[in-house]
């Protein structure tokens, strides 16, 4: 049986280890302020960008598969061709739920998770729905 978002956005907001693909170190782009809007309420973030750089002095990893652990939760925040790309990647690496920001979702990615067995969340922002851990 199939999940509904609700039931998504919960469970994937009680996760704490995150990774942004798409993290980007200009502050105006919405990859630069996710970021750091999660890692402000108290999640563990690792920012994914093959162009490389920091956001507030933290490193930006050029991979999904170059992060120190395995995110719990991949949150997309790139066209929708690249994230077509990014999902196959998260199958690959035994990666299980993934979000995908508002303009980075395609119905192609969204089938590919379903068929992976890789939980997925479209149509809603992350910043609107994240816990503040407070700690």
């Amino acid at each position: 049986m199939e999940k509904d978002l609700e039931t998504l956005i919960r469970e994937f907001t009680n996760l704490r280890v995150w990774a942004v693909v798409g993290a980007s170190t200009n502050p105006a782009k919405y990859g630069n302020r996710i970021f750091r809007t999660l890692r402000d309420a108290g999640y563990k973030v690792y920012g994914v960008n093959p162009g490389g750089g920091e956001i507030d002095g933290r490193a930006l990893y050029p991979s999904l598969a170059s992060l120190p652990e395995k995110p719990q939760v991949v949150d997309l925040v790139v066209p929708p061709q690249v994230t077509e790309q990014v999902v196959q990647e998260c199958a690959a690496l035994g990666l299980t739920r993934v979000w995908m920001q508002p303009g980075s979702e395609s119905e192609a990615a969204i089938r590919y998770c379903q068929e992976q067995g890789i939980e997925v969340v479209h149509d809603a922002c992350a910043m609107l729905h994240r816990r503040d851990w407070g700690d």
